[in-house]
């Protein structure tokens, strides 16, 4: 065999998988057709956290009167706005880089990879062979068949940082975590933005969670249809919804979810299974038509799980691939603590069950809350807008969702919480720093104990504790 492992696909996953197994010594090579970096670094979380940054700096402009700082309303400078995104990607670029991976000791192929059988590709005409695969060639912005949207210029996620200009209305079609960040950044910069949604937005996210949200971006600005069909869409652009109404636009943006990458890969003729969502895999991400290949990030659909289109999940899945793939460990898919975050200032995060998805498995559920507007430092921000909602079984957590600005960096602790099968008693008696958001979510677990300790029966005993000498 020309190389021990071959991965098609230099993103968060693929680059993850090169860079272990190099490490290790395995003869590896490393397949890319496109950009190094794949979507997360060029066109996805990287440009899009650029983007939202300078959107939340012009936002705290605007809003800097109510501390008793007066400023006048900010001026975007679009060409710097865009410079802004294209450093930061050059200034992270260098990590995901051929050089990088070549200095490591892999073999870097630019090229389409194409299998020709169960252990050969072609990468533009030159054949290779392997001994494992590992496919993460990624997804990319689906495009819903709806009449006449091929006939009106789009943007999705791959072409919006090249916007030469700042739209006057932008209209998003779809409202999952993609439409409501572009829509939270575009209305901080001073556009009118329309998010229209088939369902309601944030359908993955506990419901009172993504309703406290929704009042948030409707406060800031931002108009949200939901439960809107769209029946075609007209030049203008113009979205024309099943009702019968229009609505008006300058721009347009498809963010109505992904879409594997698999077409190119010719997957029948190594007898790789797939299905909408990409490659059908166990539990351990191995194929379960071909022995030899694995999937990961992106177009790796397991069976009973599903995919998890996030750049973390990548990382995570190289992990449990190196751990079968070159120690002949059994690692399985865990996704009982896996977190997301809509990062939307406030960021709505979410690890665990859902208050639905725990009720929907029979479990015995207990719901703790505790809002921003209870919160100190919040308080102290003028920033009041959030809420923390701990989702408890048997004295256990088993989920936890949180609106609030960073909040993102606050689930962490929550999904270590759940994994370690942390009891809420231990976590009511965590000493937290003072004055942090942080403190919500103590206060959150604390409530699980306020009703028994200030019970008749508790205040009976300190009464008699009282009489002792």
């Amino acid at each position: 065999m020309d190389f021990d492992l071959a991965v098609i696909g230099a993103g968060s996953a693929g680059l993850s998988v090169a860079a272990g197994a190099a490490q290790l010594g395995v003869r590896v090579a490393l397949i890319e057709r496109g950009r190094m970096g794949g979507d997360c670094l060029n066109t996805g979380c990287v440009p899009s956290k650029a983007l939202l940054a300078a959107a939340h700096a012009a936002r705290a402009v605007r809003e800097a009167g109510r501390f008793g700082v007066i400023a006048l309303e900010p001026i975007i400078d679009w060409d710097r706005l865009r410079a802004h995104i294209r450093g930061v990607v050059a200034a992270i670029a260098p990590a995901d880089s051929e050089a990088r991976y070549r200095a490591l000791g892999a073999t870097v192929l630019r090229g389409e990879a194409r299998f020709l059988d169960s252990a050969t590709l072609s990468v533009d005409g030159r054949r290779l062979s392997a001994r494992r695969f590992v496919v993460a060639a990624g997804s990319r912005a689906a495009v819903p068949a709806i009449p006449g949207l091929d006939q009106v210029p789009c943007w999705t996620n791959d072409t919006l940082f090249e916007l030469a200009e700042r739209p006057d209305h932008l209209l998003i079609l779809g409202g999952g975590p993609v439409g409501l960040e572009m829509a939270a950044a575009f209305c901080d910069l001073g556009c009118a933005v329309t998010v229209v949604e088939a369902a309601r937005i944030a359908l993955r996210e506990d419901p009172e969670l993504a309703a406290g949200l929704r009042r948030v971006l409707v406060r800031r600005g931002v108009t949200i249809r939901e439960g809107a069909s769209v029946a075609r869409v007209a030049s203008g652009p113009v979205l024309v919804l099943s009702d019968g109404s229009r609505i008006n636009g300058s721009h347009l943006l498809v963010a109505a979810g992904r879409t594997p990458n698999t077409e190119a890969l010719d997957l029948p003729a190594a007898g790789i299974q797939a299905d909408a969502h990409g490659i059908v895999t166990d539990s351990g991400l191995r194929s379960v038509s071909n022995r030899h290949v694995y999937a990961a990030g992106d177009i790796a659909s397991p069976v009973g799980l599903g995919p998890r289109a996030f750049t973390h999940v990548g990382s995570y899945h190289a992990g449990i691939i190196i751990r079968r793939v070159l120690f002949r460990l059994p690692a399985r898919l865990d996704y009982t603590a896996l977190p997301r975050v809509i990062y939307t200032d406030p960021d709505l995060a979410q690890t665990g069950l859902t208050e639905a998805e725990a009720a929907a498995a029979g479990l015995p559920v207990r719901i703790l809350r505790w809002t921003l507007a209870d919160n100190d430092r919040a308080v102290a921000e003028r920033d009041t807008d959030g809420l923390v909602k701990l989702v408890a079984v048997r004295g256990r957590i088993v989920g936890a969702g949180i609106l609030a600005p960073q909040a993102g960096e606050m689930i962490t602790a929550w999904s270590l919480a759940i994994a370690r099968r942390t009891r809420l008693s231990a976590l009511a008696g965590l000493i937290v720093p003072y004055p942090t958001r942080s403190e919500a979510a103590k206060r959150a677990a604390t409530g699980a104990f306020m009703a028994r300790l200030f019970s008749p029966g508790m205040k009976s005993l300190v009464r008699l504790l009282g009489r002792l000498p």
